[in-house]
């Protein structure tokens, strides 16, 4: 692949709602710009960004790819995107690494929550965007119900550089608002100029108006001359609408048929001409050699650096690192230091990917975006750069996984294979998480819903060749009591020789602090229980807060006093005297009105107003209580509750499924309360079976 220069760079990601269109379009554009010889398609398993086992059997994106696609002697970086909200990660990634934004949008399905999600990330990364509307081939597209909704709510900035000749139902060509041109598709599919239809005159005018009140609006002498009844020439439309989608005053809405390959070649000419390439970007580090601020800026002259955007790691093409090129040119033979690892390596060679087939190339200049094979220990968010100039990027936000489920390998002989491939899938994947929870003996595993989880486990069979199982989390009860004892315990053995003795006289009371197992306290008087035998008594109290007597969770807020007792000369022994205190405890806990505390989350979900009822209904319905709620952005409230930890399970997919996907949530632990009395009865006689049988 030659080398192309920053002003020749575009870097464009694809967004939208899952199955509208991203995947195909990208399948188009390789078509069109003689990629490929023919599309793939999404049912045959055959797409160039759609590459592994996992997307062919679910016919879905899962990972953003990379398709570099030359057209006018440019070079298009577009990152395909998955559009299902399981693998935002994923979409995060790629935006932090994108210049501009293509939205696209189903003529058939209209404007959906994915579509809303993409703006908003525009919005976020302030991301220069346009709308591509497919699917114009089908009989009930509507490219007016789109545009309308989009202005709906969005306003006037939405504008129509292209809108579709329909004659008898049937998209037969376009009218291009800026030349006032018309085109009609031939029967090659190649666009032919045409008289622009009478019954289209009216819609052109209307559009044209909202152009021409744009370019007007880039300066004082273009405003005088509007209202004076000027016309601009094709050269100052061009520059000012560029102007406009480049500060997002104006998104242009282009459509076609990305199956017909219809209005493809001009979606290409449009990026080329209004999208930015990297050099109209700013981006700044912090150069660690001086403290001082590094204006990076894609300026090819400055000194070499890069930032790590995503890692792609696959089990057949092995592990490399995409990286977006900030400063400078990066060669071959270049030797690269990564601070956050402390790590200089050589850079024997340098790829573009295209979707999963690596291309060597010599050079990659600013702002370009490539792929380095086999960095030692590198992971996505490290900077490359030189030890003379060394310096470093702040490390993109990536959305916090949420929804958790208990994992147990179906082969004990995998245990080890399991927690290395998962290693290798969390380098890739930044939403998932590994968690080992000691204390409930379960290992847990973080995703951002049920649907990513099933596909993790669904990769390590696949790839990796280890099976899991997914099972309902444990929650992490507590035990405490909630009155006072007075107990006394004896343990006495004798079995010739030397035998056994101890005896202790407790109180236990409830210490009113959940931060703490136990406090104990001894208040002997005359060496009823010798000195040397209080940490025996301690020694029992330690091991019995570890398991309570309940059912079996570990024990808080008891205060525990040794005041009486009494001892043996010859056979009392620091065992004895613990075993005495073991005792007395599992005695004096069950009689001081023991009960199960369950973990409390802090939860906020914000949703779109409308969905706030039946939010706080369903939050009810888990015991939840709602504390509060505050505007947000956009319209959005925020829902404040408290919520046991057991009402969470399952609630990523019940909230997407009650908001159409427009509600999120986060939560952290907040503290123990007592759990309701049914409840109670109900987690003691389960832990009970499970404590009998296989202590699982």
């Amino acid at each position: 692949m030659n080398v192309y220069t920053t002003d020749k760079i575009r870097n464009v990601v694809l967004l939208g709602h899952g199955g509208a269109g991203k995947t195909s379009l990208v399948e188009a554009m390789a078509y069109l710009s003689g990629i490929t010889t023919r599309m793939g398609k999404i049912d045959d398993g055959n797409t160039m960004s759609d590459y592994s086992k996992e997307e062919h059997k679910r016919k879905f994106s899962i990972s953003t790819s990379v398709i570099p696609i030359i057209w006018d002697d440019q070079k298009i970086n577009i990152l395909d995107t998955p559009g299902y909200f399981d693998f935002v990660g994923e979409v995060e990634e790629a935006v932090g690494a994108a210049d501009a934004a293509i939205i696209v949008v189903s003529g058939k399905s209209g404007v959906e929550v994915g579509t809303e999600k993409a703006w908003e990330l525009c919005e976020k990364y302030k991301l220069p965007r346009m709308v591509f509307v497919t699917e114009m081939d089908v009989d009930n597209a509507s490219f007016k119900n789109v545009l309308e909704e989009l202005t709906d709510k969005y306003g006037k900035k939405i504008a129509p550089f292209h809108f579709p000749i329909r004659e008898n139902e049937k998209f037969v060509g376009y009218v291009n608002v800026v030349s006032e041109t018309g085109n009609r598709w031939n029967a090659k599919g190649e666009a032919e100029p045409c008289e622009i239809p009478e019954y289209s005159r009216a819609n052109l005018e209307a559009y044209r108006e909202t152009l021409m009140e744009a370019v007007a609006e880039t300066s004082e002498e273009f405003m005088e001359r509007y209202f004076g009844g000027d016309s601009f020439s094709d050269a100052e439309i061009r520059a000012s609408l560029r102007a406009n989608v480049d500060d997002g005053t104006i998104v242009p809405i282009s459509m076609g048929s990305n199956l017909l390959g219809q209005g493809i070649y001009t979606l290409l000419d449009d990026i080329v001409k209004y999208l930015p390439s990297p050099e109209n970007r700013e981006f700044a580090g912090i150069n660690l050699k001086t403290n001082e601020v590094f204006r990076a800026d894609y300026n090819f002259s400055k000194a070499k650096s890069a930032y790590i955007f995503k890692t792609i790691v696959d089990p057949y093409i092995g592990k490399y690192s995409l990286i977006k090129v900030c400063s400078g040119v990066l060669k071959v033979d270049d030797l690269l230091y990564n601070e956050d690892k402390n790590v200089e390596e050589k850079l024997s060679k340098l790829y573009v990917l295209r979707g999963n087939k690596p291309i060597e190339v010599k050079e990659l200049h600013a702002g370009d975006i490539g792929a380095i094979g086999k960095l030692t220990g590198a992971r996505t968010g490290d900077t490359l750069s030189t030890k003379a100039t060394t310096i470093r990027y702040g490390k993109r936000n990536i959305s916090t996984p949420y929804t958790y489920m208990r994992y147990k390998a179906k082969n004990k002989s995998d245990i080890d294979k399991i927690s290395q491939s998962l290693q290798k899938m969390m380098h890739e994947d930044l939403t998932l998480k590994h968690v080992n929870d000691a204390e409930n003996h379960q290992t847990l595993l973080y995703g951002m819903g049920d649907q990513h989880l099933e596909i993790v486990q669904s990769k390590l069979m696949t790839e990796y060749k280890v099976e899991i199982e997914l099972l309902k989390p444990k929650v992490a009860y507590r035990e405490t009591i909630k009155k006072n004892s007075d107990v006394e315990a004896k343990y006495k053995k004798q079995s010739g020789g030397h035998g056994q003795y101890g005896h202790v006289k407790m109180r236990f009371s409830p210490s009113l602090d959940l931060e703490k197992p136990y406090e104990f306290e001894q208040v002997v008087v005359g060496g009823a229980v010798p000195k040397n035998y209080f940490p025996a008594v301690e020694k029992g109290l330690q091991e019995s807060v570890l398991k309570g007597p309940l059912a079996a969770y570990p024990v808080v807020g008891v205060k525990a006093v040794l005041y009486d007792g009494s001892y043996h000369p010859v056979d009392s022994s620091e065992m004895a005297f613990k075993m005495a205190t073991i005792q007395a405890f599992k005695k004096g806990f069950m009689q001081a009105h023991p009960v199960l505390l369950e973990p409390i989350a802090s939860l906020k979900v914000t949703v779109p107003d409308s969905y706030t009822g039946d939010v706080m209904g369903d939050l009810n319905k888990r015991r939840g209580r709602v504390l509060g709620m505050s505007p947000g952005n956009d319209g959005k409230q925020i829902i404040e509750a408290d919520i046991p930890m057991t009402g969470l399970f399952g609630y990523s997919t019940d909230l997407r499924s009650i908001t159409g996907g427009r509600g999120e949530f986060s939560y952290e632990f907040s503290r123990y309360e007592q759990a309701p009395s049914d409840v109670q009865e109900k987690e003691i006689e389960t832990r009970k079976e499970q404590l009998e049988g296989d202590g699982d």
